[in-house]
């Protein structure tokens, strides 16, 4: 036997052994991915069962009887569509379409029906799955049920669910609810165009000019962050509405309408997209400055080839940012928006006003899908960005330019202006008697309990929500970050954790709140007993901000060596220790900013909460539009403000506890 003959045994593969340590990570990853299925994945996909189920009365399945008045001698059975025919048509093709709950009622079959007859009825199923109600009692089934006329009056019969692309149909088919869609992206584009305008510009002189206060606009800057998205509606009324203080400014339009939403809508996302142009704009290298100064390029050349260029995935990106929170707002439009439709509108509408479920997830379908596009052409452009800065980069420094750096705070004094302008009205509104007739200081519009809206127990009630969603919140975020990026193998788990984590980010809460309706709301549902409870809207909550809490966490993980858990295994030290005494000192910084803005998005937050409280878990933010919606605008605008107020307030205090805490754990960061 020669040598090229021989064969070596194939022995088994080698598999890597897996500890205790990391079945422990990933059955917790396994468990918070549990938890967002069902938080998120599992609402969504009943709401999209919901957008394509249609129900009509079939009245071919159910038979009925009736006897004569000795109740002895009973009449064939005849399906309901036959008695319709008989007594013509007494039932219209109109009635037969209906939603989920619907019910249709029987006696109209029966012109000299009367519920004091002694005449008997019978009521039977033709198929095992036809439904009808008597009185709130569930029948189904072919078996006959003999009623006398005072219970027949009481039958109704419930309609069957087929799927189909009916209620898109319909929706599209109905003028006025179809152009909600061009009026939601006509006011995301214009939104969109002069807030990245407008933030560029705060930007830019922020980071490239030598002005002084910079730290005093960047404090007013992060002013909207901390108020509803209702707030500025209402400020807007009281300087525009028709008792406004600049009303003469209007020139006879009204504020009512696409002027509110979009001077609203600069103001409440002009932060977001500051934040990520400025961000952007710091990262400039020095060099590049240096290199168009020496080719003798203009300023004006230079900005157009070198600043713009280096901002310009920071620009596209907050372009989609805003997009999306203009274009998902609820707040704002229905304050401020009059008649002038818009999608997150019509959902409250479909949902709230006419109860009609399946519209309103048809509505927020179509919601859906412009954040979802923008969500996933972000994504790309992302990963398209490459680094600005190099080992060998040089800081930009701005250089002192008197007639530059004035115009930079002339603008920046704008700016803060309209946005301090904004915020002052409604604080003055909220300490006067009655404007705009007597301006008297007074404290009266503070006294939620006399107004509707739920009184100060909806104050309170926001607080200890927002308290719940920032321990919880941040308990179950971090935990997830930490398990999902220091957990070896297991890839498909943790690319499926992935997925589910970088979701929210995509799902507008209004979509979100009415798919926990349709989920939650459900009796067989096991979850159900968190319904109307504090419960479902700290779940609602974490889950509509996890996407931004989740990044944070893993941006401070990141920054870890990943040698700690090696070294941490060769000294058989449990991955917990390295945990509570490593992980969690060195991201202090992260998980105190995730709990804060998981705290103060908790009070603001309208759109994903608005169907789901009950009247023991009233919020102060949807006390501000049940407030505004019963003509108490100072008590609403009263209530923006203790929002403010208590967002303030938190904000300080995480400044000192941070300060306190940090001086101790980020000891070592000193040299």
């Amino acid at each position: 036997m020669t040598a090229a003959t021989l064969e070596i045994p194939r022995g088994r593969a080698l598999r890597t052994r897996v500890s205790g340590d990391d079945l422990v990570k990933r059955g917790l990853m396994v468990v918070i991915s549990l938890y967002l299925l069902v938080a998120l994945a599992a609402p969504l996909y009943v709401l999209l069962s919901k957008s394509v189920s249609t129900y009509e009365f079939d009245l071919t399945a159910f038979e009925l009887q009736r006897s004569d008045e000795s109740a002895t001698t009973w009449s064939e059975p005849k399906t309901v569509a036959t008695l319709n025919e008989e007594v013509g048509s007494v039932i219209t093709p109109d009635q037969l379409n209906t939603g989920s709950d619907g019910r249709l009622s029987l006696t109209d079959l029966y012109p000299d029906f009367s519920f004091r007859s002694p005449v008997m009825y019978r009521i039977r199923g033709t198929s095992d799955d036809a439904a009808y109600l008597v009185g709130s009692e569930l029948h189904r089934g072919t078996e006959w049920l003999e009623l006398d006329s005072n219970t027949f009056r009481r039958v109704v019969i419930r309609p069957s669910a087929s799927l189909g692309l009916d209620n898109f149909v319909a929706y599209f088919s109905t003028p006025a609810l179809a152009q909600s869609i061009a009026n939601s992206v006509l006011m995301g584009v214009i939104s969109t165009v002069l807030v990245i305008s407008i933030a560029f510009g705060l930007a830019y002189a922020l980071n490239r000019s030598c002005m002084p206060l910079k730290g005093f606009f960047r404090l007013v800057t992060t002013i909207p962050i901390l108020v509803p998205s209702l707030l500025p509606g209402i400020a807007l009324v009281y300087l525009f509405g028709n008792q406004g203080l600049l009303k003469g400014l209007m020139m006879g339009h009204s504020i009512y309408g696409p002027i509110g939403i979009v001077i609203g809508s600069v103001f409440f996302t002009l932060p977001h997209a500051l934040l990520i142009i400025s961000t952007a704009l710091s990262v400039a290298d020095q060099r590049h400055y240096e290199a168009a100064q020496s080719l003798r390029s203009s300023p004006w050349r230079t900005f157009w080839t070198v600043t713009v260029p280096g901002a310009r995935y920071g620009i596209i990106s907050a372009a989609f940012v805003v997009f999306t929170l203009v274009i998902t707002d609820f707040g704002l439009p229905k304050v401020i928006g009059g008649q002038y439709n818009v999608l997150a509108v019509d959902i409250y509408k479909q949902v709230i006003g006419q109860q009609n479920f399946e519209m309103g997830a048809v509505v927020a379908v179509l919601l859906l899908v412009p954040a979802v596009a923008a969500f996933f052409v972000d994504s790309a452009i992302r990963k398209r960005q490459v680094a600005l800065l190099s080992a060998r980069s040089v800081p930009y420094q701005p250089k002192p330019d008197r007639g530059f750096d004035t115009a930079c705070f002339v603008y920046c004094s704008a700016v803060a202006l309209f946005i301090l302008m904004m915020i002052g009205v409604c604080q003055f509104a909220a300490t006067v008697k009655f404007w705009p007739y007597d301006l008297t200081p007074s404290l009266n519009n503070f006294r939620f309990d006399l107004m509707d809206g739920g009184g100060w127990g909806a104050y309170y009630n926001s607080i200890v929500m927002a308290l719940l969603t920032a321990v919880f919140g941040t308990i179950i975020v971090f935990v997830g970050a930490y398990m999902v990026e220091k957990t070896d193998g297991f890839a498909a788990g943790r690319t499926l954790f992935q997925f589910l984590a970088m979701l929210p980010m995509a799902v507008p809460g209004m979509v979100l709140g009415l798919s926990f309706i349709f989920f939650f709301n459900d009796p067989a549902n096991p979850f159900n007993a968190i319904y109307g409870t504090m419960a479902i809207l700290v779940v609602s909550t974490v889950t509509h901000f996890y996407t931004v809490s989740h990044l944070t966490a893993l941006t401070a993980l990141n920054q870890m060596d990943r040698e700690f858990e090696p070294v941490a295994a060769s000294l058989k030290q449990p991955f917990h220790r390295l945990f509570f005494r490593v992980t969690v000192p060195v991201s202090l910084p992260a998980i105190l900013d995730i709990s804060i803005y998981l705290f103060v998005n908790a009070m603001t937050t309208v759109s994903a909460v608005v169907f789901l409280y009950s009247t023991q878990t009233q919020l102060a933010s949807v006390a501000v539009l049940n407030m505004d919606d019963a003509g108490d605008i100072a008590p609403a605008a009263a209530m923006g403000m203790m929002i403010f107020y208590t967002n303030v307030a938190a904000r300080l205090l995480h400044g000192i506890v941070s300060r306190l805490l940090l001086k101790r754990s980020q000891a070592w960061r000193q040299r």
